[in-house]
């Protein structure tokens, strides 16, 4: 593709006027592809939105299946899609919402063995994954491919949000935030719930970063960790600064 269609210049108008896309960003996002770790409460809102503003390609990686309680915070599914592997029934919203995206379904748990196969070739990699084991392994294997990772997670009325491009000089990995322990204790919402319309918030600023990692626009998230505090109405940004005795410090 060379230039938009009279369809896809009224599709992607709102982005063409902005002037820090305009029609060639719009160009890069179609060609753009963009990995998602979990189709899950940051996922599916990631998805919708990523499918709406044109990127080409998704990557979506989940070996769930859509359950009646997933259906209180993860709006891409309905009532019909319950017992329907989630990267399915994601395919087939994607497909009603825009013939210009295609997705590619991977119905397995990421691990190490086929971590860098499903994140080859990726322009970023959003990872919603809903434990802390498979966070590492994304996170390493999207340092080792040099591939921007948006790492978002929710909590009750919690959430965070950061950009990690750990192979450039100052910037942070995630394991600058995190240390190296694989044996922290994973609490899933089903344990502790969580506010529905939070992972929204959280999976459409994931969304947010993935366009700005494809179409660079405004000042550079990378270095700083987003805190969202629902009950107490209040966003806060801090810096992540590099931890000099992290390996990616070399």
């Amino acid at each position: 593709m060379t230039t938009l269609g009279d369809a896809q210049l009224e599709r992607y108008a709102r982005h063409i006027i902005l002037r820090e896309i305009g029609g060639a960003g719009q160009m890069r996002l179609l060609g753009a592809h963009v990995a998602l770790v979990g189709a899950g409460g940051i996922g599916a809102p990631a998805i919708q939105y990523l499918a709406a503003a044109g990127v080409g390609r998704l990557t979506l990686i989940d070996d769930d299946a859509v359950a009646l309680s997933n259906l209180q915070r993860q709006v891409l599914f309905t009532t019909a899609d319950v017992d329907t592997a989630k990267v399915d029934a994601a395919a087939a919203a994607v497909a009603r919402l825009n013939p210009d995206v295609r997705v590619e379904g991977h119905c397995v748990r990421l691990d190490a063995d086929n971590a860098s196969t499903l994140l080859a070739g990726a322009d970023a990699v959003i990872d919603g994954s809903d434990n802390f084991e498979t966070r590492l392994i994304v996170a390493d294997t999207a340092h080792e491919l040099r591939v921007p990772l948006i790492s978002a997670a929710v909590g009750q009325f919690d959430g965070q949000l950061a950009v990690f491009r750990g192979w450039e000089a100052g910037k942070p990995c995630y394991r600058c935030l995190v240390g190296s322990d694989p044996g922290r204790p994973d609490i899933s919402c089903a344990d502790q719930g969580v506010l529905g319309a939070l992972t929204g918030v959280l999976g459409s600023l994931a969304a947010i970063e993935a366009v700005r990692a494809i179409v660079p626009f405004g000042a550079d998230p990378a270095g700083t960790l987003l805190l969202v505090d629902a009950l107490a109405f209040r966003f806060r940004t801090i810096a992540l600064p590099k931890d000099p005795g992290c390996r990616c410090a070399g």
